[in-house]
């Protein structure tokens, strides 16, 4: 053994270790919240942009005739119709942040310019109390006036499920949006729509 020998050893060892915090290094990189970025397979916020924006365009499409938004505003003198967003139930098998689908939903309808929203029902109750609190302690020109709400025309429901089939590092996920809009006045049904997304998912069998 030389002298140099266990010089080599310990370089080589610090090297290595040198190498293996380099792997460990995080690396963040910003990217546009529009791209799609699909890690695990699981529902997403893309996901929850696209099935919002395609359900609220669907509900305006009439099967056959006029559509809901269309009678509507032909027989309240062309005052558009005022929607809530009710109750997304998640059945699906993971975890779906239906508040930012609701919000999705709320946004695809206010955009389209066709129909009103108006808040949540738990929105509403903080609204409430600022607006009592305003009739005791805010100037009498700029406190908002008491029983000036606008009351919804329809209110907006549904569920999301999935279905996930998984053989080996291969799986497919099947999710199935679905809504109702109904007419509060007289609980018809004036719009029924679904959405669905089927996602394959091949992960490798070894990795890091």
């Amino acid at each position: 053994m030389t002298a140099f020998q266990p010089l080599r050893r310990v370089g080589f060892a610090a090297l290595l270790l040198v190498v293996g915090l380099s792997a460990c290094t995080r690396h963040v990189v910003r990217v546009s919240p529009d791209q799609a970025i699909d890690l695990s397979g699981r529902w997403n916020d893309v996901d929850s942009r696209m099935v919002a924006d395609a359900l609220i365009e669907q509900s305006f499409t009439a099967a056959g005739g006029e559509n809901w938004v269309t009678r509507y505003t032909r027989g309240s003198g062309g005052e558009r119709p005022t929607v809530i967003v009710g109750t997304v139930r998640n059945r699906s098998m993971e975890h779906v942040p239906v508040s930012t689908f609701v919000r999705d939903l709320e946004r695809a309808y206010i955009n389209s310019g066709a129909v009103r929203v108006v808040s949540s029902r738990g929105e509403r109750d903080e609204i409430r109390d600022e607006r009592e609190d305003q009739q005791e302690y805010a100037s009498a020109d700029s406190r908002a006036r008491l029983r000036m709400e606008t009351g919804a025309d329809y209110m907006l429901q549904g569920e999301i499920q999935s279905i996930e089939d998984r053989e080996g590092g291969r799986s497919v996920i099947y999710y199935q949006v679905d809504m109702t809009l109904t007419s509060l006045e007289s609980n018809e049904r004036v719009w029924v729509g679904q959405h669905r997304i089927k996602k394959f998912i091949d992960r490798p069998r070894f990795g890091l």
